[in-house]
């Protein structure tokens, strides 16, 4: 049963689920294929994905200080997590699987 170690994070583990990676994929599949399937939805989603980069670039850079005054408690945070996600892990195998199984 995995655990959490110091330098591992709960989001790291819930994207490497089996069931949660096939998701992602297949949805980035999806969206890869609409964009080259429709050229202005393209041009949209292209405007779009420069906004949230700024965005994400501009609000990493403002919460930056926060974050590391509380990197206490997020590593507290982290270990609750990650003992819950073994918890459920155990007590739901399908997580064990890709979506089309």
């Amino acid at each position: 049963v995995p655990v959490c170690h110091a330098q591992e994070n709960v989001l790291q583990r819930v994207l490497q689920l089996p069931v949660v990676s096939s998701t992602c994929e297949s949805l980035q599949r999806t969206y890869v294929s609409t964009k080259e399937a429709h050229p202005l939805m393209a041009s949209v989603c292209e405007v779009y994905e420069r906004g949230v980069q700024g965005a994400s670039a501009l609000a990493m850079w403002g919460v930056e200080p926060v974050v590391r005054r509380l990197e206490p408690q997020f590593a507290v945070a982290n270990n609750l997590a990650c003992r819950g996600l073994d918890h459920l892990e155990e007590k739901i195998p399908a997580l064990q699987y890709p979506v089309d199984k």
